[in-house]
Order: C-alpha cells, then sequence, then structure tokens
C-alpha cells in the first residue's frame, strides 16, 4: 500500500533549458510538500544521475538544445531494462505528444500548465512508479522464496526417495496421487509416471471413500499430524500382493481459490514381507507337530471345535478317531529313537493318504494320533476310514536295514451322539481306544455301546469271511440267459452265493460289501474266475456241452490284483475255451483305471473272451468310452427294466440303449424281466438276450446242468405272423360296458383285447401289436388321458380314442391338443356310428403307416397298399 509520506519523500528531477521553468516547478513541489525535490538545465547529466539515484520521476521539457528530450529518453533507456521510463514530458508543442510517448513517456504536460494539473499527474506518476517498484521488489521477494522453497523441494524429494519405505501423497479434494518416492516405484513395479497415472484403489490403497474416511478420521482427532496406523496388501504391477503396514498422516496446506484449506493425505507404507514370514514360521511352529509337519493338540482341538459349531448349523455329524499306534515302543527301544521317529513320519504319511482333503489329521502326542472327519449320514464312513487306517499300516515300514510291522488301535466317538464338546469327544474317543488295545491288536471300537454292537457284528462278518475263504464255504449259481431270437438258453451269468455254517445260504447283498471294504474282493473274485472255469469244464465233459458263462470284475481286481494272470491260469488249468468266457463290468470299473483296463481287456479279448458292461445307464454312460473300450455286449440295468411296459421314461432309456448299442454293432441284455409283458416289449423292441425270474431264478450248477438238457425255452412269440390281425384294445374298469363293446366289435372281424384297469391294458399292449385303444376317462388309479398320455410316449403310433360319460372339457381338450387323443366320444354310444368311427380309426391307421392291410371292410382278405 502507497501512503502520502512515499509519495512526498519520492526523489524528482525536474530538467528544463529555462531556469525560470525549473524554479517554478521546483517551488510548486516544495511548497506543496515533495522533500527530495533535484534540477538541471543541463539535459546531458540526466542519464548519469538517474543511474546513480534512480529517480522516481523525471520531469523533462522536451525542447532543449543540443539535447532535445527525445535523446535524453534515447539515453535513459538502457537504465530501465523492462522498458518503463519514469519521465513526464513538458511541452509547448501539442502535436509532438504523441511521438514523446512512443518514445517511452509515461505523460506530458503542456505549457503553459495548469499548477493543479502538473500536481495531479506528478502524484499519479510517482504512485505509479512507486507501485511498479514495490511490485519488482515482491517478485524478487518470491523468486527468492521459490528458489528457497525448490531447494526444500530438492531436498524432500531426495529424503522421500533415499528411504526404503514406499511414500504416497494425495489431494483430498480429487483423491487423485500428487506424488510417489522411489521406494513406492521399487515396491510396486511402477514408474513415477505409471503410478501417478493410476487411482489409489489400484494399488491397494483404498477407494475414495476408504480415503475420505482416513482424511476425517485424522481430522476428527485434532492432531493433523498424528499419523494413524494400518495393515493392508498392496497390488504389484505383475499382480503380485505386498504385505505392508501403513500410516496415514493429513498435511494442512495453503487456502485454494474458493477458500477451503488445501489438504494432502500422506500414506508411508512399510513392506512386512519378512515379519509376516516370520509371524508365519512362529505360528506354525505354535500349531503343527516339528516332527510330522501334522497339526498338534493345540490346532487339533481348535479344529475340532470349528467343525462341531459347522456341524451344529449343518445337523451333521463329527466323527473322532483317536490312534494308537500298537507295540510303538518295543519298536523305539530296539531301533533307537531315530527310528522311532523316521516311523512316526512314515506312519503320519500313510495316515494323510487315508482321509478327504476336508479331514483334518494330527498329532496328539508320543504315537497317538487323531482324525476328524464330518459325516453327513451315518458313522459307516468312520469304519471305512478305520479299515484304511489298518490297512496302511500293515504294509511294512523299511527303517534302514530293518523293516518294522505295526497294528493301530483305534477309538472312534461321535458328535452329538456321545459328546458336543472337542475336549470330551476326544477323551470318549481315547477311552474306546484304550478298549480296542485290551481287545488285542488290530481293532477298532466305538464309544457309544449300541455301535460297538454294530463293529462287532461286522469284525465277525469279516472273519468269517476270512475263513470262508480258507474253508471253501463259497460257491457259484449261475442264472440263465436266453437269446430272444431263438427262445434258447444262450449262457448262463455266474452269481456269488456263501453257504456260511450256522447261517444257511447268504446272498450277496449282505456280504459283498465288506469284501470290497476289506480289499478280500480281490481274493474272492479271483477264486469266482477259477470256479467259473471249473464248472465250464464239468460241462463240456458232461451231456451239457459247452455254455458260455459271465462272471462279474470288480474294479479293486483292476487296481489291486492282476486279473490277466488269474484268468490266464485259470483257462490254462481248466482247459477251458477262452470264448466260453464273458466278463461284466459295471461303468465305474471300467473308468477306476481307464489305460489300464484297455490295455488288459484288449488283451483278453484277443484271446476270444467276451466283454460285457453290466448295469448299463447307472453309471458314466457316455459314447466315448464305448468307442474306446473293447466291449461286447450292454446289459440294460434292472432298475430300466423293472416298469419298462408303464413308464415311458424308463422305456425311453430302454429302447435307446438298445439302438444305440446296435448302432455300434454290440449285443444288449436286458436282466431282471420278471413277466411275459416285459419280455414281449423287448423281444418286439428287437433286445438280442434276457435274464430274469420269469425264465428263471439263479440255479445250482447241477439244476442249471438240467435245464439245459431238458432244453427249456421261452414260449413262441405270439404276434409271430406275417400279417398282423386288426387289434382293438378297449379299457373300462366296468366289465358290462367291457363285455358289451365286446359284442359290438366282434361282428367286424377284429382282434379285441380287454382290460379292466390301466395296469391290464400296458400288458396287453406289451403282448400284442394294437392298433386302435377305446378307453374309459373316469377309472380309479388313473384316468384315461392320463393312460393314453403315456401310451403317446410308448406307443405313438396307435390311434387313441376316448368313450366316456364324463365331460370334462378342459383335461379332454388339452388332451387332443397335444396329441394324446385322436377321437372323444360320449355316453352312451350309438352302436352305427361308434362302428363306423372305428373302421375309420383302422383306415387312418393303415393310411397312415401303410403296414400291409386296405382300409376297407374289416375281416376280409386285403391286399397290402402300393
Amino acid at each position: 500500500m502507497i501512503s502520502r509520506a512515499d509519495i512526498l519523500n519520492a526523489s524528482i528531477l525536474i530538467v528544463d533549458d529555462q531556469p525560470v521553468n525549473v524554479q517554478l516547478l521546483e517551488y510548486l513541489l516544495q511548497s506543496t510538500g515533495y522533500a527530495n525535490v533535484r534540477s538541471t538545465t543541463d539535459p546531458r547529466v540526466v542519464a548519469d544521475w538517474h543511474a546513480e539515484h534512480r529517480y522516481d520521476i523525471i520531469i523533462l521539457d522536451l525542447q532543449m538544445p543540443g539535447m532535445d528530450g527525445f535523446d535524453v529518453m534515447e539515453a535513459l533507456r538502457p537504465l530501465e531494462p523492462d522498458g518503463y521510463l519514469p519521465v513526464l514530458v513538458v511541452t509547448a508543442e501539442p502535436d509532438k505528444k504523441q511521438a514523446a510517448l512512443d518514445a517511452g513517456a509515461r505523460d506530458f504536460v503542456t505549457k503553459p500548465f495548469d499548477p493543479v494539473e502538473v500536481l495531479t499527474r506528478i502524484r499519479n506518476q510517482i504512485e505509479v512508479r512507486l507501485m511498479q517498484r514495490e511490485a519488482r521488489r515482491h517478485n524478487t521477494i518470491l523468486e527468492q522464496t521459490v528458489r528457497e522453497r525448490t531447494a526444500d523441494l530438492q531436498r524432500f524429494r531426495s529424503a522421500m526417495d533415499a528411504t526404503a519405505d514406499a511414500i504416497f501423497l494425495i489431494d483430498t479434494g480429487t483423491m487423485d496421487l500428487v506424488d510417489v518416492n522411489d521406494g513406492a516405484c521399487r515396491m510396486l513395479g511402477y514408474t513415477r509416471r505409471q503410478l501417478l497415472a493410476l487411482e489409489p484403489a489400484r494399488l491397494g490403497l483404498g477407494h475414495r471413500e476408504d480415503l475420505q474416511r482416513q482424511a476425517e478420521a485424522a481430522l476428527a482427532h485434532g492432531d493433523l499430524r498424528s499419523p494413524t496406523l494400518t495393515e493392508t496388501e498392496l497390488l504389484r504391477q505383475d499382480h503380485a500382493t505386498v504385505p505392508a503396514e501403513v500410516y496415514w498422516q493429513l498435511q494442512q496446506g495453503g487456502e485454494a481459490g474458493d477458500g477451503v484449506r488445501q489438504r494432502t493425505l500422506i500414506c508411508v507404507a512399510r513392506d512386512i514381507s519378512e515379519r509376516r514370514r516370520a509371524e508365519e514360521l512362529l505360528a506354525h511352529a505354535a500349531h503343527y507337530d516339528s516332527l510330522t509337519g501334522l497339526p498338534n493338540r493345540t490346532l487339533f482341538y481348535r479344529t475340532l471345535m470349528d467343525a462341531i459349531e459347522l456341524a451344529r448349523d449343518k445337523e451333521w455329524r463329527i466323527v473322532v478317531l483317536f490312534i494308537g499306534l500298537d507295540r510303538f515302543k518295543s519298536v523305539n527301544d530296539s531301533l533307537g529313537a531315530g527310528m522311532g521317529d523316521v516311523l512316526l513320519r512314515e506312519f503320519s504319511n500313510r495316515l494323510v493318504q487315508c482321509v478327504r482333503i476336508r479331514d483334518t489329521v494330527g498329532r496328539l502326542g508320543g504315537d497317538e494320533f487323531g482324525l476328524i472327519l464330518t459325516m453327513t449320514r451315518d458313522q459307516h464312513d468312520a469304519v471305512l476310514v478305520a479299515n484304511e487306517v489298518r490297512d496302511a499300516l500293515r504294509a511294512p515300514f523299511q527303517l534302514g536295514e530293518h523293516q518294522a510291522t505295526l497294528t493301530a488301535s483305534i477309538g472312534i466317538a461321535v458328535y452329538p451322539d456321545d459328546a458336543g464338546d472337542p475336549e470330551t469327544l476326544v477323551k470318549y474317543a481315547n477311552t474306546a481306544m484304550t478298549q480296542a488295545k485290551e481287545a488285542g491288536s488290530d481293532a477298532y471300537r466305538f464309544f457309544t455301546a449300541g455301535m460297538n454292537v454294530q463293529v462287532l457284528a461286522r469284525l465277525d462278518l469279516e472273519m468269517a469271511l476270512r475263513r470262508a475263504l480258507d474253508q471253501d464255504e463259497l460257491e457259484l449259481h449261475y442264472q440263465p440267459k436266453v437269446n430272444l431270437h431263438t427262445g434258447r438258453i444262450s449262457g448262463a451269468e455266474a452269481l456269488l452265493r456263501w453257504n456260511r455254517p450256522g447261517h444257511g445260504m447268504v446272498y450277496p447283498a449282505e456280504f459283498v460289501s465288506v469284501l470290497e471294504e476289506t480289499g478280500l474282493i480281490v481274493r474272492t473274485g479271483a477264486w469266482i474266475i477259477d470256479a467259473a472255469c471249473r464248472q465250464i469244464a464239468a460241462w463240456l465233459e458232461s451231456p451239457v456241452g459247452p455254455i458260455h458263462v459271465a462272471v462279474n470284475v470288480a474294479s479293486r481286481q483292476f487296481v489291486e490284483g492282476d486279473l490277466e494272470r488269474d484268468i490266464n491260469e485259470a483257462l490254462e488249468r481248466h482247459q477251458v475255451p477262452p470264448e466260453l468266457l464273458e466278463l461284466e463290468l459295471t461303468e465305474t470299473a471300467l473308468m477306476s483305471n481307464a489305460e489300464r483296463t484297455i490295455e488288459v481287456l484288449t488283451k483278453l479279448r484277443e484271446l476270444g473272451i467276451k466283454v460285457a458292461i453290466d448295469d448299463f445307464g447307472t453309471g458314466y454312460s457316455s459314447l466315448a468310452y464305448l468307442q474306446r473300450f473293447p466291449i461286447d455286449k450292454l446289459k440294460i440295468d434292472i432298475a430300466f427294466v423293472r416298469n419298462i411296459t408303464t413308464n415311458p421314461n424308463d422305456a425311453a432309456i430302454a429302447l435307446a440303449i438298445i439302438s444305440m448299442a446296435h448302432s455300434l454293432k454290440l449285443r444288449v441284455v436286458a436282466e431282471g424281466v420278471e413277466s411275459r409283458p416285459q419280455l414281449e416289449y423287448l423281444r418286439r423292441n428287437r433286445c438280442d438276450e434276457v435274464q430274469g425270474f420269469f425264465f428263471s431264478r439263479p440255479l445250482s450248477p447241477g439244476d442249471m446242468g438240467q435245464l439245459v438238457v431238458n432244453g427249456k425255452a421261452l414260449p413262441p412269440d405270439p404276434n409271430a405272423a406275417s400279417e398282423p390281425p386288426q387289434t382293438l384294445l378297449i379299457v373300462d374298469d366296468d366289465v358290462n360296458v367291457l363285455s358289451s363293446l365286446h359284442r359290438l366289435f366282434r361282428r367286424d372281424g377284429y382282434r379285441i383285447l380287454t382290460a379292466a384297469s390301466p395296469a391290464e391294458g400296458f400288458d396287453l399292449l406289451a403282448l400284442h401289436p394294437v392298433q386302435v385303444i377305446v378307453c374309459d376317462q373316469r377309472m380309479p388309479i388313473m384316468s384315461g388321458t392320463e393312460f393314453l398320455s403315456k401310451v403317446k410316449d410308448m406307443y405313438p403310433d396307435t390311434i387313441r380314442i376316448i368313450l366316456s360319460g364324463y365331460t370334462g372339457l378342459e383335461a379332454m381338450l388339452d388332451s387332443i391338443n397335444r396329441g394324446a387323443i385322436y377321437r372323444f366320444y360320449t355316453k352312451p354310444w350309438d352302436d352305427i356310428q361308434l362302428r363306423d368311427n372305428i373302421r375309420l380309426a383302422f383306415h387312418h391307421y393303415w393310411l397312415m403307416h401303410g403296414s400291409g392291410r386296405q382300409a376297407g371292410k374289416p375281416g376280409e382278405d386285403h391286399t397290402a397298399l402300393p
């Protein structure tokens, strides 16, 4: 701000060749209060004086001898680098005013001058000069400040870049990065330019809302210099993460143009990867056994608590197995503690292989281990795991030059049946383990007495099965297979039976699962192959002659046994032609070890042995494996045969299997055929062979041989005639209606079938080709429209008619629209009209399907349609 005193103290130089003018101006200025006034009549000294004194204003006359005012201004110009000449021109020639301004003068006064005007112009000119000088001084100060701040910033930048920590400066207004240091670039793998182009959230510093909360938290504390500490994961350019300890601090700045205070959020991140690794090592040491690497007792109990809490919500069972090694102390004492440690590590490795990923294995101390199993149903899985643990121990352990064989005693407790907390549950499992040790080595016990009854029964069954193999208590029965084309016996399936002393004949459903769980199925499978070959040889030497025998092969025979060797030895031992032996495998058995299975089956098939897939449609059911494996037959599972005449879905699956198999040049066998309708339905749809109770139950070897010798065969196909009769099926639960309709249509020469229920109707449809069906609507169990809807799916060529006094139009129209019903007629009917309509239905059928009948008068000998 320029004051009056500043103006009155300004330095003034008056230049005029007329002394009177000089005196007049001096008087005028001094009388007004200006204290620093100087004058000269010699214009040549002006430049030197101004270089020395830097006048605030020079009052310059233009017309002077020797050196006019323009020359003076020319001499002054080098002294004012910014081009601003502090000159007020005094002239009596108005036409030179513009030239004076162009030469650099700031203003002008005309002679003769008005004192007030002169003083006003001088004052204004001095004020402008002083303001310019003040601005120049201020600019100088600013430039100095900038240089100092730049030096400070450079020192700050050097300090930032020298630290190993990452520093991020974030503008709280925009929440964008405004600067980063070299440490941030090194830590995250970016250049400084790349970092400044990214949003903080991309680096893991937080989204805008998170950064805003950090800033607000710092403001709420009141002390902006007090940093807050958090931990986070920063994201590198290569998508890796860097665990970091982050200090947040808010830096207060100056005011922005809108009066808002500028603030910078400072983030200092320190890489704590080494500390995290150290913490993880400490945590691992605190929760894992150093010898085996398994969870220790502390972590085992914590995991069990978590499992129990989850099971409480899901209503699952949690099973704890407490495993104690038998006679470990003797191994440890005889071979030394070092070998004992090797044994414990080996056992822990085997133990891990016995459980699923979601289960937990832990070392509870010494030679004691624990398992946590999550069960969704019952304790049966616990028995399987206990057996796997026992099997894992049976293989010898190689301890240096010595081998050691161990067994384990296992105690089992179940949540929530036995206890609801980890400590009690483990205690009860330990108690059960002690009971198992007392019962002898290589045993397991449940804590609950009721479960122990089941376990003991199963153990008794396992021991009895081992004895059965040793004492030849097993035997084979044979169920005949029948060729549907010839009606004759085409072979038999060997079925395992157990003649258990004191119990009589035991069927496979009661003991095969135990054979599979214990691994005895491998040994049993080899016995079955040998027994089947022995029986084939016996039949060959008797009047029975050659019989093709199929034996079932379990998946474990491929994995654990030597199926190829077992078969070759049995064939050679009993001198049996390979083509009389057939192998039946489930889809699961085929896929358990696909490549080895293909290799083995290919070699066996080269010998002449046939291969069939049992229970087809219940496993993988993939065309891919049908092409890969050397297969000769498919067996339709009984689940699809049981309701094949009444369930459209089962029928569709069975027919699809038959069609697919034939397209792949495979034969099809249907198992579980128990009725004549099932037989005829399969025969009509080109199934190759059947087996089931309709023809024969499984027989002893003697009865089977006698059946073959007697030549038992299937009943002939009732529809074997070359020209099928026109067949009408009438379905009504009212026998009087059936009788009336039978009498009405008998005169037209149809073959008439009557059924008093839909079930009987399905049987008749399976037994005979039917062209037209007349069905009542209101029947118990199944309505007429429901019955005909199923018939449409299974026998789409039939003409389906409803004849009923019930007039529920909505269901009837829906069935007609879906094509399930061809016509709908009401009771009571007109005999002549109904006969004509049925005749038209047959006419429509033969026109649509062209199967050798001319639609004319029923009962006549018609020629085939062209």
